[in-house]
């Protein structure tokens, strides 16, 4: 239903040959909108319509031709990694000088905003002047969340903390210039972390899969050409995994078999604000967060990227719904497309192949799958379903019950989590790499939170095992 995520055009893995696989550039409806975009005080006085064009969905075929054919959907491979090892292949290799946006401290976060929106690795470089291409932050989704926590005075501050939040609210309601250089100690929650453009991909897999995101790719003078993601690295090892049979020969492995998906997982029920999903995410410097009913059963996904639609002049109301509501409006948009109903798919179970994983994480281009029990008989993978038009719910009603979502017998209880971090860091220890553990970086990602924020995350993460 969402992250970490992700383009505005479904994934119609069922027929290769018509679909392109998944693009890393921005989508002509997310541009659009970026064009059109009204203030951020501007989207809190005046309640629009609601917002369109989520992340990818699957068709109900899509769906079925991954739980068949895993490892032949969206593998394009390229020619020049033939018959090479993979360890010999160097990071620069796999980037691009146009996958980097730079941006100067004095603009506005408006400005950085729209430039966010285009980016094709969801990240903007921040720097001094045009003068120079070394970064002083990244600003990125879990920024703008932040900043936008802050303008509508959910974030509460503490000690030296509290002067600089007021003064950014105070300042955002009234419509005044807002610079990057003054919401940076909102950022930098992620570490900058370079690496030369000769470097290979074994010293770039141990640090992305220790749970650094990204990594900015350098030429020898030190300036930045290029960005890796994690979920560039996944994307190369997909397509071109047949070529490295020490990676391939996992993609049949179970994840209950690689102890992927073991730890206890935070999640937000789907009655609660959508602020509190905001917040959850923030504090504990996460990408997404599950939706979970009262049988903490999944019915939808939030990632940090669906704060785009919340700046927009289209959606900015919703702040004040659940979360529930934040993903029906959007999902009940959509209907059905094409004659055929279209279902997220964010979720896995640990009879899922890591192949079957990986592609629903490229073709979605999400940072991760929750983990189900698996599906019941009557999930619409077995019986497919019928396109049901006239039977949408309202978008006027309110939240709009579980049960009436497209795709909810998809789903199943919320029992783990998936991240491209652990699929890395896997394909590093396999191959004799010794990545440090994730744990380490997202502890570091919660001690570096500026703010406390409402409501209590503590109290949200003591709740998870008794819901288990």
């Amino acid at each position: 239903m969402s992250s970490n995520t992700e383009s505005d055009k479904s994934a119609k893995l069922s027929e290769p040959k018509a679909s392109p696989s998944p693009q890393r550039s921005p989508s002509s409806s997310s541009i659009s909108k970026a064009s059109h975009r009204q203030s951020f005080t501007e989207n809190l006085r005046n309640p629009p319509a609601s917002p369109r064009h989520r992340h990818p969905s699957l068709t109900h075929a899509a769906i079925q031709d991954l739980l068949i054919h895993p490892a032949s959907t969206s593998r394009h491979q390229n020619s020049k990694f033939v018959g090479r090892e993979w360890r010999d292949i160097t990071i620069g290799e796999l980037t691009s000088p146009d996958d980097v946006r730079w941006i100067d401290i004095e603009s506005s976060v408006e400005e950085a905003t729209l430039m966010l929106l285009q980016s094709p690795t969801g990240v903007v470089l921040v720097r001094e002047g045009a003068h120079t291409a070394v970064p002083i932050f990244c600003f990125d989704y879990n920024d703008l969340n932040a900043y936008l926590l802050t303008v509508v005075g959910v974030s509460r501050p503490e000690g030296d903390q509290a002067t600089l939040f007021h003064d950014i609210m105070t300042k955002a309601q009234g419509g005044a210039h807002i610079s990057l250089r003054e919401i940076q100690p909102l950022c930098s929650r992620e570490a900058i972390v370079k690496m030369n453009s000769g470097v290979n991909l074994s010293q770039a897999i141990e640090t992305l899969g220790s749970g650094i995101h990204r990594v900015l790719v350098t030429d020898s003078t030190g300036n930045v050409i290029g960005i890796i993601s994690q979920l560039r690295m996944v994307e190369f090892f997909w397509n071109e995994g047949v070529n490295f049979p020490t990676i391939d020969r996992l993609n049949p492995v179970t994840l209950q078999d690689l102890g992927i998906g073991v730890r206890p997982v935070l999640s937000v029920h789907s009655d609660a604000p959508l602020t509190e999903a905001l917040s959850l995410m923030y504090e504990e410097g996460l990408s997404s967060v599950a939706i979970v009913d009262s049988g903490h059963n999944v019915v939808g996904n939030i990632s940090t990227k669906d704060v785009r639609h919340l700046t927009s002049s289209s959606s900015a109301y919703l702040l004040g719904s659940s979360c529930m509501h934040f993903i029906s409006v959007i999902l009940n948009e959509r209907g059905v497309e094409k004659g055929q109903d279209v279902y997220p798919v964010f979720y896995v179970n640990p009879y899922s192949t890591l192949g079957h994983t990986i592609a629903k994480l490229v073709a979605t281009r999400s940072h991760r799958m929750w983990i189900v029990e698996s599906a019941p008989q009557s999930s619409p993978l077995s019986t497919p379903a019928t396109p049901t038009t006239t039977s949408q719910p309202s978008l006027s009603s309110g939240t709009v019950p579980a049960p009436a979502m497209a795709g909810a017998l998809l789903s199943g209880k919320l029992i783990g989590v998936v991240s491209l971090t652990d699929i890395l860091n896997i394909f590093a220890k396999s191959t004799g790499l010794h990545p440090s553990e994730p744990s380490e970086q997202r502890a570091r990602r919660r001690r570096s939170s500026s703010s406390s924020v409402r409501p209590s995350v503590e109290s949200l993460r003591s709740s998870v095992e008794s819901r288990r």
